[in-house]
């Protein structure tokens, strides 16, 4: 789940959400720094997009893309100086529910921080009256999604041992869903406010798996179930809201299931065949570190942010709908951990 109210003061920040970009750099330095691995020794896989004579990426652009039935587009970021000689980790970016590609775009500034950071972020959307992802098994959602990847790394020159899907609410629950259907693609998954661990997922390998989420999240509860924010959603119709219709087919696999946040990174675990206990941490001032030892380099963690909301942590967009979706932190970001863990986990 997700918001759909945004102030116009959000967008009054667009272009000051870039320095903060720069600014989040400074925060966290030692969680954000490399650490030797294995994925060091993983090489390069140049993608179709990086043979002679491939279109260069338009950095910004906004593709016209249908498949499996639906239409919609996607938005491309990246380096200025990308070339097709050159390839580059990918990282899908995907939204929440009643969000467009570009509100994403603008919330987790993944786009500016790939452009910084050596990565291409591709932020995709199927036109709907309402937004949303349906996430159930082999829907149209998940088939166009996956197509989406398919065109990306056949026009663009990516690294195709490193494609990654990151998610906010439920497009976390969806970047949970390709890493069940598509593990062979997808080397790491980063879920933000909405990991899931659905019965029913064999994955064809074990899939790395960092997750955020806020312990006072009134649309995802830490502690499981659908939130009172949630439930004041518009229906994906767009005809009453969701908590008319939880009880519905209309709810189309958006809320697959209520389980706590703990109990979700525990059953990703053991499905990764990871250690029965978590080790337990502090990260940063009001962030505790949740994470499982997995063989294969397989981690599993979770940042468990304390008193924060349905948030991105480390946004600078969260500060204009706190009265929505709840305070967030800044003692961490979660483009720089998604990112180093990505870093951490090749295919």
């Amino acid at each position: 789940m997700s918001f759909g109210t945004y102030s116009a003061a959000m967008f009054a920040r667009r272009g000051l959400l870039a320095l903060s970009v720069l600014a989040s750099t400074l925060v966290g330095p030692l969680l954000a720094s490399a650490t030797p691995s294995a994925a060091a020794s993983v090489p390069q896989q140049a993608s179709a997009g990086c043979r002679p004579g491939t279109v260069p990426m338009v950095n910004g652009a906004s593709v016209d893309f249908t498949a499996a039935g639906e239409a919609g587009s996607y938005l491309v970021e990246g380096p200025a100086d990308s070339s097709a000689d050159h390839p580059l980790p990918l990282v899908i970016d995907l939204h929440g529910y009643s969000e467009t590609a570009g509100i994403q775009a603008d919330i987790t500034q993944l786009g500016s921080y790939g452009a910084a950071n050596g990565f291409i972020t591709v932020t995709p959307q199927v036109n709907e009256p309402v937004q949303h992802w349906v996430t159930a098994a082999g829907s149209s959602d998940q088939k166009f999604l996956i197509a989406v990847i398919h065109h990306a790394v056949s026009t663009l020159c990516v690294d195709s041992h490193r494609v990654y899907v990151a998610g906010y609410s439920n497009g976390a629950f969806m970047a949970s869903a390709l890493a069940c259907s598509d593990a062979g693609t997808i080397a790491a998954v980063a879920t933000v406010a909405g990991i899931e661990a659905a019965s029913g997922c064999h994955p064809s390998r074990r899939v790395p798996v960092i997750a955020f989420h806020g312990t006072a999240d009134p649309f995802v509860p830490y502690k499981g179930g659908v939130g009172p924010a949630a439930k004041n959603l518009p229906a994906p119709d767009g005809n009453g809201t969701i908590g008319s219709n939880l009880s519905s087919k209309v709810d189309g696999g958006i809320q697959l299931n209520d389980l706590p946040v703990p109990v979700n990174e525990a059953r990703w675990a053991a499905r990764n065949g990871c250690a029965k206990s978590p080790t337990t941490t502090t990260a940063a001032k009001g962030v505790t570190l949740i994470a499982y030892k997995c063989p294969g380099n397989a981690t599993v963690e979770l940042y468990r942010e304390n008193g924060d909301g349905h948030v991105w942590a480390g946004s600078e967009a969260m500060l204009d709908i706190t009265s929505t979706v709840g305070p967030t932190t800044f003692a961490i970001s979660a483009n720089q951990l998604m990112w180093k863990f990505f870093r951490n986990h090749p295919l």
